[in-house]
This record gives C-alpha cells, sequence and structure tokens, in this order.
C-alpha cells in the first residue's frame, strides 16, 4: 500500500472547489433545502450568495496554508462562518440548522472526490479523512460561535428586562419611587441601584421609596441588599423608606436579627408617600363636601 504524503491529501478537494464551484454550490442548496432549509428565514439568493463566498474563501485558505482550520490562512473563512452564525442565531436558526450549512457539504463534495479518485483508493481515502477532518471543524466551529452569539442575547434580553422590571417613578416634585418585583439578587440590586442614583441627580430628589411589595421573601440576602441600596441613596442626600412590609416579612426580619431600625419602614406605599411629603414639607389635604379642605 502506498502512503500519501501530507501535502498532497487536499490536491483533489482544492482542485475540485477551483474547477466545479456552481455544481458544488447547486448540489449543496440542494442538500440544505432536504435536511433544514429554512425558506421563512432565508432566501435563495442570500443563500447562494453565503455560499459561494464560503467555497471561494475555502479555497484559497486551502492553497495557501492547507487543511490546519486554525491556521491563520483561515481567517477568512473564520470571519464568513462567524458573521453566518452570528446572524442565524439572532434570526431565529436552531443551532443543528446553523451547523447544517457546512455539513450539507459533504455529500457534494465527497462525490466529486470519488469520481477525481476512483483510480486511486489511497488517495481517495487520504482526501476524504482530510475534507471530513476539516468539514468536521468548521461545522462544530459554527455551532461554538451561535452558542456565545445566543448567550450573548440572552444576556442583553435578561439586563434589558431587569432595567424595565426596576422603573422609578417619580411621585411628587422631591420624591422618588421604586417598585420591586420578584427576587432581589446581586446584580438586579446593581441594575436598582444605579437606577436610583440616576434618577436622584436627575430629578434633584429628597426622599426615595422602595416598594417591596411584589418582594415574595426577605432573607438576609434582600435585606443586606436593600440596606446597600438605601446607603447609597443616603449619600447622594436623598432619604430612604422601605414599604410594603408585610406582617411575615416582618417577622423574618425580626427572626433573622436585621437590623433596620434607622430605616423608616410602612406597610404600604400609600403611607409611606404621606411620609415622604411630611419630609419635603407638602401637606396632603382632603376635600370635604361643602368644597372646603381638611389636612388628611
Amino acid at each position: 500500500m502506498s502512503t500519501i504524503p501530507i501535502d498532497q491529501r487536499i490536491s483533489a478537494l482544492i482542485s475540485i472547489l477551483s474547477r466545479n464551484q456552481d455544481e458544488i454550490i447547486s448540489s449543496w442548496i440542494n442538500e440544505m433545502s432536504t435536511a433544514t432549509r429554512r425558506s421563512d428565514l432565508i432566501n435563495d439568493a442570500r443563500l447562494r450568495q453565503q455560499c459561494g463566498q464560503f467555497i471561494q474563501a475555502m479555497n484559497q485558505a486551502l492553497e495557501t496554508s492547507g487543511s490546519n482550520f486554525r491556521a491563520s490562512g483561515w481567517n477568512a473563512v473564520r470571519e464568513i462562518l462567524g458573521a453566518i452564525s452570528r446572524s442565524r442565531a439572532q434570526e431565529g436558526f436552531s443551532p443543528a440548522e446553523t451547523a447544517t450549512f457546512v455539513f450539507s457539504a459533504k455529500r457534494p463534495i465527497f462525490s466529486l472526490l470519488r469520481q477525481a479518485c476512483k483510480n486511486d483508493t489511497d488517495a481517495l481515502a487520504a482526501e476524504t479523512w482530510a475534507a471530513t477532518e476539516l468539514l468536521d471543524a468548521m461545522g462544530l466551529y459554527t455551532t461554538e460561535v451561535y452558542q456565545k452569539s445566543r448567550e450573548e442575547v440572552i444576556k442583553r434580553q435578561q439586563e434589558e428586562m431587569l432595567e424595565l422590571s426596576t422603573p422609578v417613578v417619580k411621585l411628587w416634585e422631591g420624591i422618588l419611587a421604586l417598585p420591586i418585583i420578584g427576587t432581589l439578587d446581586s446584580a438586579r440590586t446593581q441594575v436598582v441601584m444605579e437606577s436610583l442614583l440616576q434618577a436622584i441627580v436627575q430629578t434633584n430628589s429628597r426622599v426615595a421609596i422602595i416598594d417591596i411589595t411584589g418582594v415574595p421573601t426577605v432573607d438576609t440576602v434582600v435585606a443586606q441588599h436593600l440596606l446597600k441600596t438605601v446607603t447609597a441613596a443616603r449619600l447622594m442626600g436623598a432619604d430612604c423608606i422601605i414599604s410594603g412590609v408585610r406582617p411575615q416579612i416582618a417577622q423574618t426580619i425580626v427572626h433573622l436579627g436585621i437590623n433596620l431600625l434607622d430605616i423608616t419602614t410602612k406597610a404600604t406605599l400609600a403611607a409611606a408617600f404621606k411620609v415622604a411629603l411630611d419630609r419635603t414639607g407638602n401637606t396632603l389635604v382632603r376635600a370635604t363636601p361643602n368644597g372646603g379642605s381638611q389636612k388628611g
């Protein structure tokens, strides 16, 4: 049995890529159509353009850098695959559908390799193995980029949801309210703190009401996060009132030995708002039936 030199393992692959690009692309697109082709997410013209750019870049990389996909000569191919993977992660493709972009090229390429090496079984085995390793490496690369892109999208969405779930509301001149709904962890505390401090500076407010009516439970960790937020607000010159302290939360705070003695707490947002009005020198007046008024 003859031994195929390493530098000749891809000679037939280079030849068929340079001479049969249109044939490969047409068969390749057909393979994607019978596998996981998403015509609802990408049209034929765009897909053919991507396939053409990929084949050209792949052929050039093979000619200059061999079949080592991690070599610098494959930078252009990695950039193309990375751009395709990132766009498909944002457009709704699945990981399998994204990887199939590369894996679907196997059948047309292997078919042409068999024709090119039909009289040399050793060359066919070496070429097929080299092409398989290369295409598998590229397919795995698309999956890696896709996964990172999806993680970035999810992280960005989570950050946006955190911002939306912690709105700072201006109740009155000099009075802000920050309703918190859900669990208060370290990441969310940072968002809460930044949102509140920014609003304090922008509105020059003197009182901030942190309403925890929507917080299901308060443990030591949650209490510490609340204390950090209160301390940060005080450093900015705003006094804090915590409202929404339900009986079970009050019992939990006492049981855990959490010290909130220097912080004003109220059972309802309305009660906290009344205190805030007093602290800012405002008086709440209730209209009477006869057209007069009386202090609330």
